[in-house]
């Protein structure tokens, strides 16, 4: 089996991801590091597990991602934009949009995936400035949002809520125009759903996805806070 190995950890490795399961683990155990995520969504590589499981690993084919460019808003989403009835921010109040995605229930679903551990990881990766949040607010109550990891010009979605009908498809909107205007390549929305296609994420191969990110991950990171100063740095 051939396996990618992180030159700056040799520690850190996985097996190829081009040669992966098409749905399932790619790997298992390991932690949630900083340096171990990095490596990971460079390499089109996740974790996705229960709280009852080892860390699960995965790199599924085909791949749901957005191209920016391709957005699409449905006509009712485009009369509730037009009311700016949300006041959306970054990166203001990362740690709470990532309980909420955690806690608040989804339709057809029970538990969540988003453990304890998962939680911290992602306030490490947010702290470094490589996860991000975009939130939706009413009276400064916060209703709605999304998080994800930014890495070059590459955004991987992890996970979105809503307390209040469209919050979290109006800040998804406001994340891919600001994603447009920073030229990002790609949006990763990792797997199928029907939510995702109106919006006019389409499968790729996978070997089409990774190759992507060969190119869109050695370009400048935007890290730090997306509300304030940020700085272009390759990681």
């Amino acid at each position: 089996m051939k396996f990618i190995i992180d030159k700056n950890n040799p520690d850190i490795y996985f097996p190829d991801p081009y040669f992966a399961p098409d749905d399932f683990p790619l790997a298992y155990g390991g932690d949630l590091s900083v340096e171990r995520l990095i490596f990971a969504y460079k390499n089109g590589i996740f974790p996705w597990y229960s709280e009852d499981e080892p860390i699960l690993w995965w790199s599924p084919n085909p791949r749901m991602v957005l191209f920016p460019e391709n957005l699409k808003i449905q006509r009712s989403l485009k009369k509730v934009l037009k009311k700016n009835k949300f006041e959306i921010r970054f990166d203001e109040n990362f740690e709470d949009v990532i309980k909420m995605c955690a806690t608040v229930k989804r339709k057809g679903q029970d538990g969540t995936w988003i453990t304890t551990e998962m939680i911290e990881a992602y306030i490490n990766l947010h702290k470094i400035g490589i996860a991000h949040s975009v939130e939706a607010y009413i009276d400064n109550k916060l209703v709605g949002g999304l998080y994800g990891v930014s890495i070059g010009r590459a955004f991987f979605g992890e996970s979105m809520f809503h307390i209040v009908s469209d919050a979290s498809k109006v800040a998804f909107v406001y994340l891919v125009k600001k994603l447009q205007e920073w030229k990002f390549d790609i949006i990763d929305c990792q797997q199928a759903t029907v939510h995702m296609a109106r919006f006019g994420a389409i499968e790729i191969p996978r070997n089409q996805f990774l190759d992507i990110l060969k190119i869109s991950t050695t370009k400048p990171t935007l890290l730090g806070k997306w509300d304030k100063d940020f700085q272009e740095i390759i990681i």
